[in-house]
This record gives C-alpha cells, structure tokens and sequence, in this order.
C-alpha cells in the first residue's frame, strides 16, 4: 500500500519538501507514512515568512482582543477534532487513544486561557523624578519564535508555546519531532482553518543537524522555546549565540516520589502507577525514582506488582488497552539497555523486565520495577524515559530528602503523606519545579512548569508564560510647552 504522504506549512500554503523520511508506527515497527524534510533553503522562507508577518497589517493591525479571538476559533477546531488528531497521534507515537484524546480536548482550554490574556498583557505608568515628563513602559511582541517540540507529547507542547506567543503578538515557526510529527502537520490544517494570516504560523519538520540548526540559529530568530533533551538543549544555545535570541528550556527529569509510613497506600499507589506507566512511562515529569519508608516498602511493593502486572498492554488504537508501545525502537533498546545494566548491578527485577512475548512486532516493553539499594544504580540515576520504576529505601526525613535531591534533575516530585507540616517542609526543600501532594501528574493551563538544574530554564503555561514572549519598550514624553535648553549653556 502507497504510504500517507504530509506536507510542510509555510507562509499560508501547505507544500511538498525537496526531501522526505518515512514515519513509523510503534504498534508494528512498519512504515506507514511519509513526512516532509525540511532543508536549510525551507527553514529559511519559513523563518523570513514570519519576519514578513510581523509587519503585515493583517496581523500588525489586530488588537489584542481580535488576536485573542482566533485563538478561541483555534480552541473549537482542536476540540472538534480531538478524535483525528488523537488517531495521529497514536499512530505516530504509539500513546494510547483514549489518553491522546482526552489531553487533546483538555489542550482546547490552553488555547482559550491565553486567548483571554491576550488584551491583558499591560505596561506601567510611572511618577518620575523630572518635571513635565511622562514616563510609561508597552509590552510589545518579541518578534518570531521557534518552537520546538519532542515526540512525546507534541500537541500539549506546542500548545504551551504557541498560545502565548500569538496572544503576545509574536510570529512562529513550529518544528514538529522527525518522530511522530503527523498531529502537528494535522495541526496546521486547524491553524490555517482559523483564519491566521499567511507567516504567523509555520509547521515544518525534520533533521536536527539541518533543520533544527538552521531554525535555532537563525538571525531573525528573537525566542527559542524548546522542549526536550539536554544534549539537544546544549546545541541549541551554542546556535543562539549566532542570533542572541532569548531561549526558554523545559527538558528532562528523573522525578523522585516519596512514600513515608503514614502515607495512605492505596492512593499512592494509584498515583504511582499514573505517574510512571501512563504513556507508557514516557513524559517528562514521570515519577520513576520511588523513595519509600523502610516500614511500608514491603506492603507498598506487594500493591505495586499486583496493579503493574493487572496493566493491559496493546494496541494503542484499543480503547481498553491501557498502555501502548515505546514510540522508536531507538527508545525500546535504550530501556532495555539500562533495565540490563541495573540488574547486572545489584538491582533486583520485581516485575517485568522484557518485552511481552505476545508482541513480537512494535515497541513494546512490560510494566518495570527494579528494587535498588544504592541511587548509583543506573536506573536510578539516567533518565530512561520508558516504563520502569526504581526504587529505594529510607529510614527517616533527612534520609528521605537526600535521596530526593540526589539527582542532576528537577522537574517535578510527589510527596504521599498525611502529616501537614511535613509535607510543606519537603515542598519548601525538594529541589524541582513541581512539587505534587498526596497526588501526581495534575497540570492546569493557570499553572506554570519547569524545572531546576539539568531540567531546563524558564517556566511554560501560567499568566506570567506570555510576558516571556514580549519586550518592554520604555517611553518618555515630554509635556512642557517650553523648548528644550541648549545643553551646552550652563545656568
């Protein structure tokens, strides 16, 4: 069968690259459609696309509130299309559909807070020290912004940037993972749809040592916000330097939840589970490092397995499958690799551990537990980015602590306890960008993220996200009706 072919969105018009690679589907390894490579030559119109836009009065001449009303034309399309950009997502990336789904619709509302923000954004007036001066500050768009998105989560991710770059005024050049951009090449259908005018938005995809070089190093390129690993990050500030561009970073995370004694278990364990195996352990903020109370470990452990090995594994397109495939089959050896190295060090395999024998095509992985006793254990320490919880022990808070700080990460942590004083000293100590009680995995459009040390820099949703998309321009206006003295006369 001939493979779906997709095409690039520049300057308002959907088009064939000069070069294209085939995406896989995670759920059988096969190939089934054909995605566009952008060159060096492609990135360059789309940036200078949305260069031109920034001064084309059919987006320079909109108020905020007229901005913000296409990004409530944009929230419907994305809701009215939850159930076919949620098939691409699967398809592409191998997460379940009922959970691509439901992000997807919740994603709507991101695009409706910010379209609320968007004639919200204000400057100051100030009293100054001179006479007959008026002095005020605008916020003013920060000019074009290449977002960057990996393939985990890449409807949710461009949300969080797009949004409040539009609501600021700002122009975008969105680039899609070469793995799994299907849903954000659908994505620019809906873009286009609304009604945004030609060079606002531009979706392209492709290979990170062309295309994402020639975007993040761009010299029209004002704002990079960037989702994904550290290495790429590393790059992608060595490429800012040709363009000076203000770059946000939200990448990995090793997010440690601690259990102590008097912990309800059932809840945590519940709260575990989501917040290592949903997507197939895959996110950013998953809670893989779990730090327990030497008290409860045993009882917590028991309830663990059980409810892993209960997690229906299959096709993601299954409404009743609970946990899909890795997205690459780089991503499924990786996991096996560290799973290998931990066990041949010490850590003892309570579940899992291979990939299930009834799925010998895909990327599939079982539900993983490994019992450590050092955090030097390589499951411990890496980001592994799959389905596998490590564990470890401790005796006390201090204890308890360390192990949560012992990581170069700091995204997100969960603290499972019933005493109140402890809980708001470990949110006060914990170093991350999240700190989660007695719950995980909870995110709101009004509450920024981000994270501490190798997590990145900056923080994405929340009111104060879109600020990062303006510059402050100050203004002086001078009120007298007498001339200005001639500065070379003294008095």
């Amino acid at each position: 069968m001939a493979l779906e072919k997709f095409q690039q969105y520049i300057d308002g018009s959907f088009e064939d690259a000069s070069e294209t690679f085939e995406s896989i589907n995670p759920a059988d390894g096969k190939a089934w459609a054909l995605m566009p490579s952008a060159s060096v030559a492609d990135v360059d119109r789309a940036v200078l696309a949305a260069h031109n836009a920034l001064s084309n009065p059919a987006w320079a001449n909109l108020t905020a509130t007229q901005r913000g009303k296409l990004l409530y034309k944009l929230a419907d399309l994305v809701a009215s299309n939850a159930d076919a950009l949620a098939e691409l997502e699967t398809k592409d990336t191998g997460k379940i559909r009922r959970e691509t789904k439901a992000v997807i619709l919740y994603i709507a509302d991101y695009y409706r807070y910010f379209a609320g923000l968007a004639d919200k954004v204000q400057g100051a007036h100030f009293d100054v020290d001179k006479p007959d001066m008026e002095a005020y500050t605008r916020r003013e768009p920060i000019g074009v912004v290449a977002a960057i998105v990996p393939w985990n989560s890449q409807i949710f991710l461009s949300a969080v940037k797009l949004a409040p770059a539009l609501a600021a005024g700002c122009t975008v050049v969105l680039k899609a993972s070469e793995d799994g951009p299907a849903p954000l090449l659908k994505l620019a259908q809906l873009i286009n749809e609304a009604g945004f005018p030609p060079g606002v938005v531009n979706v392209i995809t492709g290979m990170g040592e062309t295309c994402g070089k020639a975007l993040t190093s761009h010299r029209l390129v004002s704002r990079i916000a960037f989702t994904g690993g550290p290495s790429t990050a590393r790059r992608i500030v060595e490429n800012s330097a040709q363009n000076l561009a203000l770059v946000s970073l939200e990448l990995g995370g090793k997010s440690p939840v601690l259990v102590f004694e008097d912990a309800d278990l059932e809840s945590a364990a519940n709260a575990i589970v989501s917040g290592i195996f949903a997507a197939t352990g895959q996110s950013c903020v998953a809670g893989s490092r779990l730090i327990v109370h030497e008290s409860v470990h045993a009882k917590l452990m028991e309830i663990l397995v059980s409810k892993a090995q209960r997690i229906k594994i299959g096709d993601p397109q299954d409404l009743e499958t609970e946990m899909g495939p890795l997205a690459t089959q780089r991503q499924l050896d990786h996991v096996n690799d560290v799973v290998t190295r931990s066990v041949a060090s010490g850590a003892k395999l309570l579940t899992g551990g291979k990939s299930p024998a009834e799925f010998e095509a895909g990327f599939y992985y079982e539900p993983t537990i490994l019992d450590c006793e050092i955090s030097s254990t390589a499951c411990v320490a890496e980001e592994i980015f799959g389905p596998v919880l490590s564990v470890l022990k401790f005796k006390d808070d201090a204890e308890a602590l360390l192990l949560a700080n012992d990581s170069e990460y700091g995204l997100a942590s969960g603290v499972f306890t019933q005493n109140l004083g402890r809980a708001h000293r470990f949110v006060r100590s914990i170093r991350a960008g999240i700190v989660w009680v007695n719950t995980y995995r909870m995110i709101s459009p009004l509450v920024p993220f981000g994270g501490y040390g190798q997590s990145g820099t900056g923080r994405e949703a929340g009111a104060e996200s879109i600020l990062d998309y303006t510059r402050t321009k100050s203004v002086w206006i001078n009120t007298s009706e007498a001339p200005i003295s001639d500065p070379f006369v003294m008095r």
